[in-house]
């Protein structure tokens, strides 16, 4: 475990060491084909050692108040940087999460972050979950500095890494967030075939599910695609029906895994009757207060969504046949459902060919940044 790892002298002194000391390896990669250009100050010896820092912040599970969670432990680099087997991750004490936990990969440039898109910086944004009564428990900001200071490794790293500064929350946000930033997943067959050139890169079937895509079913006017790049979102929000059928859609039939490769059918309503029913959530209306933004939540990016299921605000989709199938539907019908929603008729093989495509978005970096992410905290490479 890193954050057991992290107490012993060996990997103290390498802490400090490479926070003084030049990291020869590259940091975080060039923008991959089909991404945007990175951020500024991506860069730079000392931003791939915050780097490096962040990253071992981000698995070490003596951040949160009782020394059991890490930001890890929902963001799973071997799932997409989300949790494949929950819709709703278990946060502290095994506390339910009201939502799905968003993968991490490209969230260097997501404009608004969380469902609600509550926040705007990735430096803001990690304090949530650090905070929250059901995710990490911590007290107060202070508690956590405490914590972070206390231990002798991180204490000499951040007075290196951020001299004249230290500790601080500010610090803690940019060290976390420059790993975060680093988790760039471009470079798909997708954007082999149309930032590439490359005509081959992707099949018959899958181009018949990109001009579906940009045509019939109609996706791409949420799921955007640019002439140079493409992030497969808006990051606007949107009313589909899916919260709102939560509360008054009435009991239906889900599907539960129960492991890897075996799940069943269960009724909602039977699942109410025996556990404590999901917390109300109105989505966007809980920060803007605006009557039209009831149920409306973030529009995620697209890009390597074969690897992030369960899909949804809340999980509630275990699989893109059954998100395709509910947008060939029109969503859920509601008072405030997106007018950009309506059936669309597409066929079966329709339907197929458009589930070929999302999968076609898979980026060949991630399993190297599940890899990295999994390397000792030591090996500043």
């Amino acid at each position: 475990m890193i954050a057991r790892a992290l107490a012993a002298a060996p990997l103290a002194a390498a802490l400090l060491a490479a926070a003084c000391t030049p990291a020869p390896p590259p940091g975080p990669p060039p923008a991959a084909l089909g991404l945007p250009a990175l951020p500024a100050g991506a860069g730079g010896e000392t931003m791939r050692a915050r780097i490096e820092l962040g990253r071992a912040l981000f698995f070490d599970r003596r951040l949160s108040f009782n020394g059991t969670m890490s930001c890890g432990m929902c963001h799973v680099p071997e799932q997409g940087f989300t949790s494949n087997e929950l819709a709703t991750p278990l946060g502290f004490e095994g506390r339910s999460v009201r939502r799905n936990a968003p993968t991490l990969l490209n969230v260097a440039f997501h404009p608004v972050l969380f469902h609600d898109g509550r926040e705007h910086t990735l430096e803001q944004q990690v304090w949530g979950p650090l905070l929250a009564p059901n995710e990490m428990a911590n007290p107060s900001v202070g508690h956590v500095v405490a914590r972070v200071r206390g231990i002798e490794a991180y204490r000499s790293a951040f007075d290196r890494l951020f001299a004249g500064r230290g500790v601080t929350m500010e610090t803690i946000g940019e060290a976390i967030a420059a790993y975060e930033r680093s988790l760039l997943a471009g470079r798909s067959r997708f954007d082999r075939w149309r930032y590439g050139g490359e005509r081959d890169a992707l099949s018959a079937q899958e181009q018949a599910g990109f001009e579906l895509f940009t045509g019939k079913a109609r996706c791409a006017q949420c799921h955007t695609i640019g002439s140079r790049d493409a992030m497969f979102s808006d990051f606007a929000f949107h009313n589909t029906g899916v919260g709102w059928r939560r509360v008054y859609g009435g009991p239906r039939r889900i599907r539960v895994e129960l492991a890897p490769g075996v799940s069943t059918e269960v009724d909602t309503g039977e699942l109410d009757r025996q556990f404590e029913r999901p917390l109300p959530d109105l989505g966007r209306f809980e920060i803007t207060l605006d009557p039209a933004d009831r149920w409306a939540y973030k529009t995620p990016s697209l890009r390597n969504v074969a690897l992030t299921a369960p899909y949804m605000h809340d999980g509630s989709f275990a699989t893109l046949e059954e998100v395709v199938d509910f947008y060939d539907a029109g969503g859920a019908d509601n008072p405030g459902r997106s007018p950009l929603l309506a059936p669309l008729g597409l066929t079966e093989a329709e339907r197929a060919a458009l589930v070929a495509f999302l999968r076609a978005l898979t980026s060949e970096d991630v399993a190297s940044l599940a890899a990295r992410a999994r390397a000792p905290v030591a090996a500043f490479d």
